[in-house]
């Protein structure tokens, strides 16, 4: 399912978690499903980005092929969603844009941004922050060593203390080009997908 349905209560509370998720990884999904099970977040869609402005340049699988990962590792969980909006839209992805796409598409939802606060400091160099600060909520999960304090005192953000792993897809897409396992950090399905397609391997 690679969008989220068309019908829904007045009012629903969507967390977005954009990322290029390449390859989605079980830090990915700890932090997807603890936010829809933990805060008054009714859902959460994994908005797949085709192209990052931030990360121009960089290797990426497939847009179509991220997408059909991220919608095995979440397979069966009713409160994740995977979301290719961004694919028909101008490139590279902005945050902005997208959710004026996704207000005009679901006007009755109300739209949460999820972000870990390694990214915060950058927010402000983002296409129109201030809208996004002004006309969203943030909920944040922590991260070690990071100063975002000027940033966290807005009133639209929320800190949430989140069990979080560690992982990286950098590091994930290291391993199978080094031949080693990525067991444990995706999900069976995801890692069958790899290896299968030969992703990364050559």
């Amino acid at each position: 399912m690679s969008s989220p349905a068309t019908v829904a209560p007045v009012g629903r509370k969507v967390g977005l978690l954009f990322g290029s998720f390449n390859p989605i990884h079980t830090g990915h999904l700890i932090l997807a499903h603890f936010m829809a099970t933990h805060t008054d977040l009714a859902e959460v869609w994994l908005v797949v980005s085709p192209q990052s402005p931030f990360k121009i340049g960089q290797e990426l699988l497939g847009e179509r092929q991220r997408l059909e990962l991220v919608e095995r590792a979440i397979a069966g969980n009713h409160q994740l969603r995977a979301l290719d909006v961004e694919f028909a839209m101008p490139k590279p992805s902005y945050t902005i844009d997208t959710l004026d796409e996704l207000r005009r598409q679901y006007p009755t939802h109300r739209f949460v941004l999820l972000m870990g606060e390694d990214n915060l400091p950058g927010l402000p160099r983002w296409k129109q922050a201030d809208r996004i600060l002004a006309e969203n909520e943030v909920y944040v999960y922590p991260r070690p060593g990071v100063d975002a304090t000027e940033v966290n005192a807005h009133p639209g953000v929320r800190v949430v203390e989140a069990p979080l792993l560690d992982i990286s897809a950098t590091f994930i897409r290291e391993c199978v080009r080094e031949g080693k396992s990525i067991r444990y950090l995706v999900p069976e399905a995801v890692e069958q997908q790899i290896l299968a397609a030969g992703y990364w391997q050559g």
